[in-house]
C-alpha cells in the first residue's frame, strides 16, 4: 500500500514510518523543511514538501495514496494559548484529506477519541476521571468529524494515544518537559497528593499499532494505544527527583499554576478504557514501561534536557 503520513518526521511519525516500511508499504511523508525531508528520506520514505496548511498538497497526496495516517498537530500552540486556533486549522486539514478519500473505502487513521468527552487540558484523547461529557477540548470536533466520514465511504480509525508516549525518540513530550521544569526550578513537583494518573505507552508499541491499523482495522474502529497501566504523577515526579538528585515536592493548585505555567496538563488525570484492540489486531506491547525508560537514563542525558 501507499501510505501518506503527516507528522512523519515527528516523535511518533519517526517510529511509524519504519514500521510501515518494514511491513513493505510505500510511504509518502509530509515535510515542512529540508531537515524534515532528509529525515523522512533516511527512513526509506519519499518526502512531500509542505505543511498541513497547504490544503492542495494534502488533497493531492491523499488522493494518490491508499491510506492516510494523520499525526501532525501544532502542539506548541497549546502553551501559547492558541489551542482553539490550532484545532481549527487541524479540522480544515482533516476535512480536506477525508473529502479526497470519500467513497473510496481507503483508510484515514487519526489520533483521538470517538466522542467529545474530554476536558480542555487533555491534548490527546484520554477521558479525565469524573468528568461530565464536554465539548471543551477544541480537538473533540476534529475527532467527531473523522468518525462522521465512516458513513461516507472512508475506513476511519481513531487511535487513543497515551498522554505519555515515551522512548528515546521523545524530546518534547510530558516526560522531558517535567525534567526540564525540575532542572530549572530545583524541585520535582506534583499537585496535592499526586494521585492523578497519566496514560502511558512506548513510542514503538504505539507505532506498531498504527501500522497494524493500516492493514486491518475495520471502519469506525477505536483503538487504544496505551500499553501499560496509568502511572500516578507523584510516582513520575519521584523518579525524576531521584535521577536528578533533588527533592519531590507537593504543590497546592495555586502554586502549581505558577510553577507549571507553560505546562497546563500537570493536574490532568486520564483513564483510557480498555477495549478489544489487542485481540482485534493481534497487537501486543513488548517495549519498556515509562518507569523503566526513566531508569534507563537517556531522558536525563538528552541535550534538550540540559
Amino acid at each position: 500500500m501507499r501510505v501518506f503520513v503527516t507528522g512523519a518526521s515527528g516523535h511518533i511519525g519517526s517510529a511509524v514510518v519504519p514500521e510501515l516500511r518494514k511491513a513493505g508499504h510505500e510511504v509518502l511523508g509530509l515535510a515542512r523543511s529540508d531537515t524534515s525531508a532528509a529525515a523522512i528520506e533516511a527512513m526509506g520514505a519519499q518526502a512531500q514538501r509542505g505543511d498541513t496548511a497547504d490544503l492542495n498538497v494534502l488533497r493531492k497526496a491523499a488522493t494518490e495514496s491508499d491510506a492516510v495516517i494523520h499525526l501532525a498537530f501544532d502542539h506548541a500552540a497549546i502553551p501559547a494559548g492558541k489551542f482553539a486556533e490550532a484545532a481549527a486549522a487541524d479540522l480544515d486539514a482533516v476535512r480536506t484529506m477525508c473529502d479526497a478519500l470519500e467513497g473510496t473505502g481507503k483508510a484515514f487513521i487519526g489520533i483521538g477519541m470517538p466522542r467529545p468527552t474530554v476536558a480542555a487540558a487533555d491534548p490527546e484523547g484520554g477521558t479525565p476521571e469524573g468528568s461530565a461529557p464536554t465539548y471543551a477540548n477544541p480537538r473533540a470536533i476534529v475527532w467527531q468529524t473523522i468518525s462522521e466520514y465512516t458513513d461516507r465511504g472512508v475506513r476511519t480509525v481513531l487511535v487513543a494515544v497515551p498522554n505519555v508516549t515515551h522512548s528515546d525518540l521523545d524530546q518534547h513530550g510530558f516526560a522531558p518537559t517535567l525534567i526540564r521544569i525540575a532542572r530549572s526550578s530545583g524541585i520535582s513537583a506534583y499537585v496535592g497528593e499526586g494521585t492523578n494518573t497519566w496514560s502511558a505507552g512506548h513510542t514503538r508499541d504505539v507505532a506498531r499499532l498504527f501500522a497494524l491499523a493500516v492493514e486491518k482495522a475495520p471502519a469506525g474502529s477505536h483503538l487504544i494505544a496505551a500499553g501499560e497501566p496509568p502511572v500516578p504523577v507523584r510516582t513520575i515526579a519521584e523518579s525524576i527527583a531521584r535521577h536528578l538528585g533533588i527533592e519531590p515536592v507537593s504543590l497546592t493548585p495555586d502554586q502549581a499554576a505558577e510553577h507549571f505555567k507553560a505546562f497546563p496538563f500537570i493536574s490532568m488525570s486520564t483513564t483510557i478504557p480498555a477495549n478489544d484492540t489487542r485481540t482485534l489486531l493481534g497487537w501486543e506491547p513488548t517495549h519498556p514501561t515509562l518507569l523503566e525508560d526513566l531508569d534507563a537514563g537517556f531522558y536525563f542525558t538528552a541535550a534538550d534536557n540540559g
